[in-house]
């Protein structure tokens, strides 16, 4: 097996960590959906699914049928699957065979959803999804009279798993008011639902921020992406924790990923001499370089040319010069004892030092699920204890 020019690891201390501290938050009997959307957050569904189920996760949410079928592949256990995207009407069959859960959004995927299970001879096991206000996907309230009494005459044929709906941006204490209004129609539009005699088996609304910070949004499950990758929503929920736990801030989220390689070049630049491409750095004097073996091309952004840092022998050292599209040199003048082939750390911890994910981007004008969700599914990766 010939070897990638880097490695991701995945912790499973970190995991169950976080699963537990997600569990302190929600309860005991609300169901925690990991969403492994985006290959798991850049994780990699295929290595983080069976981590999860090893740490109690017996339910998964992705983004289309491509990434269900994936999860299907990935799982050891019976953990339900569920769809929260698009669904092609060519993947239906497969969908409802296999007993795989999806959203509901429009009234003709209702439709659609009673014409395959007639065929398959099975129940579509859907999700309601409402719209609420964030005028991405969901069903609109004008239409849910129609959907209601179209259910009611298919329940040979349906079998209500869900109704949900997605906040517009939780996550940011300025975007409350839009919140408390969809709050406020799921509740109503919820209400007719039952009202009219349909009992759906989960309601849902809570995604990590949600999970971690407004009781009011945790119901019968909640789809948490971000939270069990370790990572905070965003500083707005971060400070409410800080505020809610005072006496208790120290248990919080841990970094699941690290990822790492090694030297692959050492070169000596002599004063007033330019480092890689262009003008973009002149060594301001003699200077030792360690060329690493991983560019944009493998996922590490190119705004990080002139401002980033990796570990090396525990210390942070910077980038000099542009991060091109499969290598980028650091600056290794000061650090004795540097040879090709020593460890790189370029998101993880090495001798008490750390680059989290979040300094990580924060000179990349990024958001973090940004950055992890493009890292490339071709660079292995390996669950450690």
């Amino acid at each position: 097996m010939h070897r990638h020019s880097s490695r991701i690891e995945l912790s499973e201390a970190a995991l169950k960590n976080n699963l537990d501290f997600i569990r302190s938050n929600i309860g005991g009997d609300t169901i925690i959906s990991s969403v492994v959307k985006a290959n798991a957050y850049g994780h990699g569904i295929h290595d983080f699914v069976p981590l999860a189920e090893e740490c109690g996760i017996r339910h998964f949410a992705v983004a289309s049928s491509y990434e269900a079928e994936e999860v299907v592949e990935a799982r050891t256990t019976d953990a339900d699957v569920m769809i929260m995207g698009i669904l092609y009407p060519e993947d239906l069959p497969w969908v409802i065979k296999h007993e795989i859960e999806y959203f509901v959004y429009d009234f003709h995927r209702l439709e659609r959803s009673v014409d395959i299970a007639k065929q398959v001879g099975k129940k579509a096991r859907i999700h309601l999804e409402l719209e609420t206000g964030g005028n991405r996907t969901g069903l609109e309230p004008e239409k849910l009279d129609q959907t209601i009494a179209f259910i009611k005459k298919n329940l040979d044929y349906l079998e209500l798993e869900g109704v949900c709906t997605h906040y517009a941006g939780i996550e940011s204490l300025s975007n409350q008011f839009r919140i408390q209004q969809q709050e406020q129609l799921f509740e109503q539009m919820y209400e007719r639902i039952t009202d009219a005699g349909i009992e759906p088996n989960l309601r849902h609304t809570a995604c990590s921020a949600g999970a971690l910070a407004f009781p009011e949004t945790v119901m019968d499950m909640v789809r948490v992406g971000t939270a069990q990758y370790g990572l905070w929503p965003s500083p707005d929920i971060y400070n409410l924790h800080l505020m809610q736990e005072k006496d208790n801030a120290e248990h919080t989220l841990e970094q699941v990923l690290s990822w790492k390689t090694n030297i692959m070049h050492l070169k000596d630049v002599a004063e007033g001499q330019y480092i890689g491409y262009g003008t973009a750095f002149q060594a301001s004097r003699d200077m030792r370089v360690a060329v690493i073996p991983i560019g944009y091309g493998n996922g590490y952004a190119r705004s990080l040319s002139n401002n980033g840092e990796v570990l090396i022998h525990g210390q942070k050292t910077p980038i000099v010069g542009s991060v091109n599209m499969n290598v980028f040199m650091v600056d290794v003048t000061d650090l004795d004892g540097v040879n090709i082939r020593d460890k790189v750390v370029l998101i993880g911890q090495q001798n008490g030092e750390s680059i989290s994910i979040k300094s990580f981007t924060e000179g990349n004008y990024a958001i973090n699920n940004e950055f992890i969700s493009r890292l490339p599914a071709a660079i292995p990766r390996k669950v450690v204890s």
